[in-house]
């Protein structure tokens, strides 16, 4: 019996990788992963570590390349399709994105193919700007049909008090949970 097909696509935001990698050998157990990245990703070097080796971790974890353009982002809907997709970490950007139906990157495009084919779409997000200019997005998106939330909280309300970001742990049990299509909760910790 084949596993399930799911998408993991990756933003930037850099400081969440290895709680992700920490989840991702359970993950890649139960699932057939299939890894995105955005450009940003795929392409920057930080304080946190090497583009090229956060793509080599996947590779090697997944047994998959990396699909890091649109192109290779499309056919993940159609001709490809999962199961569901994750998107951890995702940015402010991002979110914004989704919320704007804008499709400029590998992991927007990967998500647009995947919701035509009415499956979970399922959001950990890491931004810094949760509780102001994000906070919108994440609204618009928490009323979707398709979507489903990894729980969240601020991450450091002394030194960053608008910041939110999912618990990392959850993205399993919301897998599980979106899967029978229903939201984990509760969905603010």
């Amino acid at each position: 019996m084949s596993k399930p097909r799911v998408g993991l696509a990756l933003c930037g935001s850099y400081c969440t990788y290895d709680k992700l990698f920490n989840e991702l050998p359970e993950l890649a157990e139960k699932y057939d992963i299939i890894p995105i990245m955005s450009d940003t990703a795929a392409h920057t070097d930080s304080r946190f570590g090497k583009a090229e080796d956060f793509k080599g971790r996947l590779t090697a974890l997944t047994g998959h390349p990396v699909a890091e353009t649109v192109v290779d982002a499309e056919p993940l809907g159609p001709s490809a399709p999962m199961d569901a997709l994750i998107i951890a970490p995702c940015t402010g950007n991002t979110l914004a994105k989704l919320a704007a139906g804008i499709t400029d990157s590998a992991v927007t495009m990967a998500a647009k193919a995947h919701l035509r084919n009415g499956r979970p779409l399922i959001i950990a997000f890491s931004t810094n700007d949760g509780l102001s200019g994000s906070a919108k997005n994440i609204g618009e998106l928490l009323n979707r049909k398709g979507y489903y939330f990894v729980p969240f909280r601020q991450d450091d309300f002394a030194k960053k008090p608008r910041s939110l970001a999912s618990d990392f742990s959850l993205i399993g049990e919301t897998l599980e949970a979106a899967l029978c299509g229903k939201q984990l909760q509760p969905i603010i910790l």
